[in-house]
């Protein structure tokens, strides 16, 4: 059997790979289910303010940020935005905020990184984007459970 080696050429700089099904579509279609389109700006804004603001790149690795103060950031705001909707609006919020603050911000910081690729969006391991977005869900659950458990009956 014959097997064809690959040939490795070095790549000038970095690719940009955009990953749309890890935060855009998911986040897409809650807004148009639950018709967040206004409400979700300002958790979206928010957590793109402190993405950005907590973002740092990092040589040969990427952009990076901790993940549990953008996600409390969203779940704080969703859940003085609406208690019914939090869950949707800090998912919003947190994936559109990050995938705003830390990747389409600093999209002029990745060239200098020596990074092999740079994936924008992407839902692979601990992934800023989507870890954000679950954590910031699961606080504003928790959140909202306790306070309906914390009325009397």
């Amino acid at each position: 059997m014959r097997y064809v080696v690959p040939f490795v050429a070095q790549w000038p700089g970095t690719l940009i790979a955009v990953n749309v099904g890890g935060a855009v579509i998911p986040t897409m279609m809650l807004l148009a289910k639950n018709r967040l389109w206004v409400k979700a700006a300002l958790p979206t804004a928010a957590v793109a303010a402190v993405c950005y603001w907590l973002s740092r790149p990092i040589p040969g690795l990427g952009i990076a940020e901790p993940v549990f103060v953008p996600s409390v950031t969203t779940a704080i705001v969703a859940l003085l935005l609406s208690r019914e909707q939090a869950a949707p609006l800090a998912y919003i919020g947190g994936s559109l905020g990050a995938l705003i603050g830390a990747d389409l911000l600093n999209l002029g910081n990745i060239r200098g990184l020596g990074a092999p690729v740079a994936s924008i969006g992407g839902a692979g391991t601990f992934d800023g984007i989507f870890m954000i977005g679950i954590v910031a869900v699961l606080i504003a659950s928790f959140s909202q459970s306790w306070r309906s458990d914390a009325r009397p009956s």
